[in-house]
């Protein structure tokens, strides 16, 4: 019998919320899939302040939600398998508390156990302008094989609104991990839709 992957899913109160919600939304739809969902305190706050959605309402997408205080979790520990984790959007404190190893919460300790476990890690890293601590924290995470991903506006793909944009982040992230996202424009196959005005 063929076992349903696992993906560990962290939000911390970095903006960009509503990325964490379209991909479990996303997820959700994709057989033989599991999201087992952790959410700061934080994440809770900038979710209901950007989305207008509340916590109770996005957790519907996720297959499990942990108490963020509950470092005794299944996702706490190594031995429960999953194919890693990703972290959306990921504030620059949550980096520096996983760059640091200090897991004073449940979303923390899952990142280290990630790192240590050797499994991929994700990290939707949310801020600018970048300052030089947080540059050499997501450069030493880099070098443990951490995947550095800010959510980058992208032109080639000639979005038309933030739904594009927020679709094509999310589709990287699935990408991460093997899936392909519904949707998901790839240099090569993003036809220009709206004529540049010419050049002056």
């Amino acid at each position: 019998m063929e076992h349903p992957k696992r993906l560990t899913i962290g939000i911390s109160g970095a903006s960009g919320s509503v990325l964490a919600l379209e991909l479990l939304k996303a997820l959700k739809e994709i057989p033989g899939w599991e999201t087992h969902l952790v959410i700061s305190k934080g994440g809770v706050r900038t979710l209901e302040h950007e989305t207008r959605v509340t916590e109770s309402q996005l957790t519907e997408y996720a297959t499990r939600v942990y108490d963020r205080e509950d470092v005794g979790a299944n996702v706490a520990s190594g031995t429960f398998v999953t194919e890693g984790m990703v972290i959306v959007p990921c504030s620059m404190k949550t980096v520096a508390g996983v760059c640091h190893g200090y897991s004073d919460n449940l979303l923390l300790r899952a990142a280290d156990v990630t790192i240590k476990e050797r499994r991929k890690l994700v990290m939707i890293a949310r801020e600018t302008p970048l300052s030089p601590i947080h540059l050499r924290n997501m450069l030493t995470l880099s070098q443990m094989g951490v995947v550095i991903m800010p959510p980058m506006l992208t032109y080639y793909t000639h979005p038309r609104s933030v739904a594009d944009m927020t679709n094509h982040i999310v589709g990287k992230i699935l990408h991460e991990f093997g899936v392909e996202g519904q949707d998901f424009k790839r240099w090569g196959n993003a036809e220009c839709v709206t004529p540049l005005r010419a050049l002056s």
